[in-house]
């Protein structure tokens, strides 16, 4: 018995130690590292501040000579037209002053002369005439108008874009309308994704409003002023269209009018294997993606007449459509592999 107390008193001694060693190591922790952990801490922290003050400075600065630029371009560009009008005033002003006192001489010869005296002024009436020919009619000139290409910069339309779509929570609430649905889609409960299905399915009712053979669907409500933005998952599909269409662009039948971006009715962004393009009218414009992008955003800006797809994984206008839209827009969608989603 005397043993085992020993042995137990011994074993409590070393649980002491090793509970002395362990506080003793918690102090030196506590008083020693931590003290340095923290002002490292503070000392990085203010390091990150003032490179987050800098580059937003510099960007800052940059924004704002991109807006002096911008405005000096814009400003410029009016006084240019309006020169332009003014000159052409001046210029049709005088015209007018010179058929007149044509008009007035013709007239005159004709009131106050007989025919003899009409003759002997032949020559005149026809130099009269001439010069009166020699006044063209007005014409169309460009030099005229305002040329809206003097706002555009890619640097705005780069950080407009960036701003635009940089926070989810402003981005439409796009549903798909499951009537226009084609029989080739699946489309989820939420309506929010549609999946590719090679058999055509009988389940939805046939009605006007469906494409009944292209892989297309229309979303739930249109957009006829104001900017609109969403986005739309596409990492999972190897062949899709998305983008804009006008409310009357047709359902039915195999043909180019229901299908998206060979009428005038559609404006989409499509992949096809590797292969990316922009397609209206049929029209299609290659577009060199080093990247197939995982989500796709729309940018939908009815005042200034531009619609905008842009590669938010890597921060990149990928493609912009400047165009006077003739009605309500709109969004559109169809998959032929896989799965597309609207993101929300």
């Amino acid at each position: 018995m005397p043993q085992v107390s020993f042995m137990l008193q011994n074993k409590i001694v070393d649980q002491c130690e090793r509970l002395q060693l362990q506080s003793a190591g918690i102090t030196k922790y506590v008083a020693e590292v931590l003290p340095g952990k923290n002002q490292r801490a503070v000392s990085m922290a203010s390091a990150a501040r003032e490179v987050v003050i800098q580059r937003l400075g510099l960007v800052r600065s940059l924004c704002e000579a991109e807006e002096q630029r911008l405005l000096e371009q814009v400003h410029g560009e009016e006084e240019r037209a309006h020169q332009s009008i003014l000159t052409q005033r001046v210029h049709w002003a005088d015209a007018l002053q010179k058929l007149d006192a044509i008009r007035t001489s013709l007239v005159d010869m004709l009131t106050h002369m007989d025919d003899l005296q009409l003759i002997q002024k032949e020559q005149e009436i026809f130099e009269r005439t001439e010069e009166a020919e020699g006044i063209l009619d007005p014409q169309e000139s460009k030099k005229l108008n305002f040329n809206e290409k003097c706002a555009w910069s890619p640097l705005l339309t780069q950080l407009w874009a960036t701003a635009a779509l940089g926070s989810l929570s402003g981005t439409e609430d796009v549903r798909i309308d499951e009537r226009t649905t084609s029989p080739f889609l699946q489309l989820s409960d939420d309506r929010r994704t549609l999946t590719f299905n090679a058999k055509k399915s009988k389940a939805g009712a046939d009605g006007p409003e469906r494409f009944d053979h292209w892989p297309n669907a229309l979303a739930t409500t249109s957009f006829q002023a104001g900017l609109h933005t969403w986005m739309v998952n596409v990492q999972n599909s190897c062949a899709y269209k998305v983008g804009v269409a006008l409310g009357q662009l047709p359902r039915k039948g195999s043909g180019s009018d229901s299908r998206l971006g060979h009428n005038a009715y559609s404006w989409v962004f499509s992949r096809y294997d590797q292969e990316f393009c922009f397609s209206h009218d049929g029209q299609h414009e290659p577009l060199g993606l080093l990247r197939c992008p995982a989500q796709l955003g729309m940018l939908l800006d009815l005042q200034a007449q531009e619609l905008l797809f842009y590669d938010p994984g890597s921060g990149t206008v990928l493609h912009t459509h400047r165009a006077s839209f003739p009605g309500p827009l709109f969004p559109v969608f169809a998959v032929a592999d896989q799965t597309i989603s609207i993101v929300h």
